[in-house]
């Protein structure tokens, strides 16, 4: 696998009170199989799709319980560097980069406006390893804040992004690109979402068809909370699991409309 461009994501794990739980819904909703805990590292569980990694999901450690939400890792050719970056740019560290066996080097962190993530240093862990169509991989992931000037300077000062911003009245939604191929959107919360939702990286995930994904997700206790919607990237439906993590299923394969016209960002 070759080397992932500074500030790509790289991975997405999951904290869950009920680790069983998640598994039954996810491997149902998703498709996802599951290895074996690895009870060296708090018994963290790889999730595969057709055998390749797209996941993962993990108890909470003693004192971190609490609601379950998903968490994108960017890839980093040196996490400490990475992180002095974030603490430079108003950014706090909640925990210090780490060496995970020979897998890795990692470290959790937020942006000014509190938005959670993860940094990866690959070691023989490099990452997903399905490729973004296939169903039940990681396809795309959004910045959801009340700030976007604030996550939107931090995030390229801290990774070497170019930006993009729709021109579109309504809606204030920029994209960040590597190499000029986007990686990452931000998506500026509006009224519609209640106070007490804190500021989040919201991750999507592809399925073959979105309707049934909706359908079985609500049938396993999941809420959903927007969509299915048609759009020119894909038909898509935003859920929260049935122990609150948000997340997004996506049909890449079905998309109506034109492609959102777009302006570079200095």
């Amino acid at each position: 696998m070759a080397v992932q461009p500074e500030g790509t994501p790289i991975w997405a794990d999951a904290m869950f009170g009920d680790v069983e739980g998640a598994k039954t819904f996810y491997g149902d909703v998703l498709g996802w199989t599951f290895g074996e805990a690895s009870t060296e590292y708090g018994n963290y569980t790889q999730a595969y799709s057709n055998g390749k990694a797209v996941a993962a999901v993990v108890p909470p450690m003693p004192g971190q319980e609490g609601q379950s939400q998903w968490c994108l890792y960017f890839a980093s050719p040196d996490a400490a560097a990475t992180a002095a970056r974030i603490r430079e740019n108003g950014g706090q560290v909640l925990m210090e980069p780490m060496q995970v066996g020979d897998f890795g080097s990692m470290c959790l962190a937020s942006d000014p406006t509190g938005v959670v993530f993860g940094v990866w240093q690959p070691g023989t862990h490099e990452g997903f390893e399905a490729p973004m169509e296939q169903p039940g991989a990681y396809c795309w992931a959004e910045v959801f804040t009340r700030e976007p000037e604030k996550s939107d300077a931090f995030f390229s000062a801290v990774f070497p992004y170019t930006a993009q911003q729709m021109e579109d009245d309504d809606v204030d939604f920029r994209i960040f690109n590597l190499e000029g191929n986007p990686v990452l959107g931000r998506m500026k919360m509006t009224d519609e979402f209640p106070p007490e939702v804190p500021h989040y990286i919201n991750v999507y995930f592809s399925v073959a068809n979105c309707d049934d994904a909706v359908a079985r997700a609500t049938k396993l206790g999941g809420v959903l909370r927007f969509g299915p919607m048609d759009s020119p990237f894909g038909r898509f439906a935003a859920i929260s699991d049935p122990q609150g993590a948000n997340f997004s299923v996506i049909d890449t394969t079905t998309t109506v409309g034109e492609m959102p016209t777009l302006s570079d960002v200095s």
